[in-house]
């Protein structure tokens, strides 16, 4: 009886992890097709984005991380409902 519900715990414990996978992939797949936001000012060196879903202008013109122009099929992060962009 034991050995039967450590199978199921460890099948149960195998599927989650690979329905993790799938999501990531698809979310990896979506964001190298669909962008999630359109440039206001294309030819500015760095040019703010606004955002396809809200209709917002995000706060920053550069990546926080890298200093460098913005990346807009990466999606935002809201920091009180306003979106920070990042490359």
């Amino acid at each position: 009886m034991r050995t039967h519900r450590s199978i199921v715990l460890v099948t149960a414990v195998v599927a989650l992890a690979c329905s993790g996978k799938k999501e990531e992939a698809a979310m990896t797949t979506m964001m190298e097709h669909a962008p999630f936001g359109e440039f206001i000012q294309p030819e500015d060196s760095f040019p703010r984005i606004r955002y396809l879903e809200t209709g917002l202008v995000g706060l920053n013109d550069r990546c926080a991380v890298r200093k460098v122009r913005l990346n807009p099929k990466m999606p935002p992060v809201y920091v009180n409902g306003r979106p920070i962009g990042f490359c």
